[in-house]
């Protein structure tokens, strides 16, 4: 394994989102900086901020977020934290999930609504233009067309530069490439929760970016004596590590974007990119994972 001193997310490799917006692709998700169950301040906002800028330190050039995390927390935060940003930071945030309290979420995909969040996660991040803009969830009152509409618009006037989609299916995909050009997909994913295989097979195809949500794998596969904590054991490396340096082997398009709000787990984090297994010990896990 990787000293601390050896860290850095671009032994990840890259990937061009977009096809012209390069990134390490082992990125940061910006949820857990905010208070418990996405909601309110975080505990300690200095470590929140301290997190952030060793990310960038560390490599980390492509940063996750959304408005409905805190809500408006996790962005305000990375605006004061990073901004003015180093030419090759990408910030990514999202729109479309309304927040009632900790844990609850509800989906708006109304396009006066969209267009306002746009305007606010540009203030709150101090950025002029949202390098990949994502509609969080689709809003089953609202047509695709008529959410992608208005920001269609609002990349034209340069204030967006890519769009993605969050917790899509492959149809619903297909059906908002008819109105723009859609770069990126976010769903859940990790070794043990193949639920969107089809997707990621379906981004790997078209060179779309996809980015796991949740990619640490949970459950019986993380547990004590597990096939993935023996292997972890064998290369000196956590359950965590392991679930990121499989789903980087897993595709080339694939981001994962951990998250955390300890500067001593982001580190542990990203010394996954030097995470390296043979075709045959990765076979095995496999194997334990069906």
């Amino acid at each position: 394994m990787a000293t601390a001193t050896e860290v850095n997310a671009k032994a990840s490799g890259t990937f061009a989102i977009g096809g012209d917006m390069v990134v390490n692709r082992l990125g940061f998700g910006a949820m857990r900086i905010t208070g418990d169950g996405v909601w309110g301040e975080p505990k300690n906002g200095a470590e929140s901020k301290r997190v952030l800028q060793r990310a960038v330190e560390l490599g980390v050039n492509f940063i996750d977020t959304a408005d409905s995390y805190g809500p408006e927390v996790s962005e305000r935060l990375i605006g004061e934290a990073l901004a003015p940003y180093g030419k090759d930071i990408v910030i990514a945030t999202k729109a479309g999930l309304t927040r009632q309290g900790p844990n609850k979420w509800l989906p708006v995909g109304r396009p006066e609504y969209l267009q306002q969040q746009v305007e606010m996660s540009l203030r709150r991040l101090k950025l002029e233009r949202i390098e990949l803009w994502q509609l969080h969830r689709i809003d089953a009152k609202v047509p695709v067309e008529k959410s992608l509409e208005v920001i269609a618009k609002l990349q034209q006037e340069g204030k967006i530069r890519h769009v993605g989609l969050s917790e899509v299916s492959v149809k619903e995909i297909e059906q908002a490439r008819k109105v723009m050009e859609i770069v990126s997909v976010q769903n859940k994913y990790n070794i043990g929760d193949r639920a969107a295989e089809d997707v990621v097979d379906y981004c790997t195809k078209h060179k779309m970016a996809f980015i796991p949500w949740s990619p640490v794998a949970a459950g019986k596969l993380a547990k004590p004596g597990s096939k993935l904590e023996q292997v972890a054991k064998q290369h000196d490396a956590t359950v965590s590590q392991l679930s990121l340096a499989w789903l980087l082997q897993r595709s080339p398009v694939i981001l994962p974007i951990p998250g955390t709000s300890s500067v001593k787990h982001l580190e542990e984090n990203i010394a996954a990119a030097n995470v390296e297994l043979s075709a045959a010990e990765w076979a095995l896990i496999e194997v334990a994972a069906k």
